[in-house]
């Protein structure tokens, strides 16, 4: 039986640098030169810091950039602040709770 070698797409100079590089300064254009230097998408470069624990990922915000809330947690608040459970109220549409959230005060 043969051995099967694994080609390897980053030795360990190329990860250590990029932690390096990346840990220094964590930003998308940092990512995005990691790319270009080692001839790789940023895609697989961010696959490469995930793998390595150091990748932070951006937060998620909408169009104007507030912070994105599920409408789970609209509706856990609402809940406390009226203290009382409301099987159906995720039913209701985002803007409808979030209207309802300022009405109770929270």
């Amino acid at each position: 039986m043969t051995e099967v070698t694994k080609a390897v797409n980053y030795t360990d100079a190329m990860v250590e640098e990029m932690v390096l590089r990346y840990v220094a300064q964590p930003t998308p254009e940092c990512v995005a030169s990691l790319a270009e230097a080692y001839s790789k998408t940023t895609r697989s470069i961010v696959a490469k810091l995930v793998r390595e624990g150091v990748y932070v990922a951006a937060p998620r915000v909408t169009k104007t950039g507030a912070p994105v809330i599920r409408k789970a947690e609209l509706v856990s608040q609402i809940q406390d602040a009226l203290g009382v459970e409301l099987l159906t109220l995720e039913k209701a549409s985002k803007a409808d709770l979030e209207k309802l959230l300022s009405k109770v005060g929270v």
